[in-house]
């Protein structure tokens, strides 16, 4: 059976996984000084965040693929335009919860584009579509937050 669709869509996922581990280290501790309520829920997207990432590394794998393990070249430009915004306007909460919910709304695009595409097997559309349901509820948490800033 010819897996190279499935793992090359699961690939561009694990990219974009690795970009939201990234992106979450970048805002670690910038914003609990204003919202400790919200630090339990980050630690909470960041475990999920590596449980998705493993998740993915043994699907690729299992399917006879060699993992890319980076991230996207989109995401470190935006994580570069954050320090550049940070460095010019000061690190604020409100444009480092901006920055989570850009980050968050574009990892739910693409697993949205992966699940459409159909090139995912069975198997790796359930494990999609349970992590896309997560990353939704993330964005939903820093989404609300965010509106409550302005």
């Amino acid at each position: 059976m010819d897996n190279s669709k499935t793992v090359s869509t699961l690939n561009d996922l694990l990219q974009i996984t690795n970009d939201r581990i990234q992106g979450f280290d970048k805002v670690e501790d910038k914003v609990w000084d204003s919202y400790g309520s919200l630090k339990n829920d980050y630690d909470q997207m960041v475990r999920e965040s590596q449980e998705m990432k493993s998740d993915l590394l043994s699907l690729i794998q299992s399917k006879g693929g060699e993992p890319n393990d980076t991230s996207t070249v989109a995401g470190a430009l935006h994580r570069t335009w954050i320090d550049v915004k940070n460095s010019l306007t000061g690190d604020n909460n409100e444009s480092t919860l901006e920055n989570v919910v850009f980050g968050e709304k574009a990892a739910i695009d693409a697993y949205q584009e992966a699940l459409e595409s159909r090139n995912l097997c069975p198997e790796s559309t359930v494990k999609v579509a349970d992590q896309l349901l997560k990353i939704k509820s993330s964005y939903r948490k820093f989404e609300n937050l965010e509106k409550s800033v302005d």
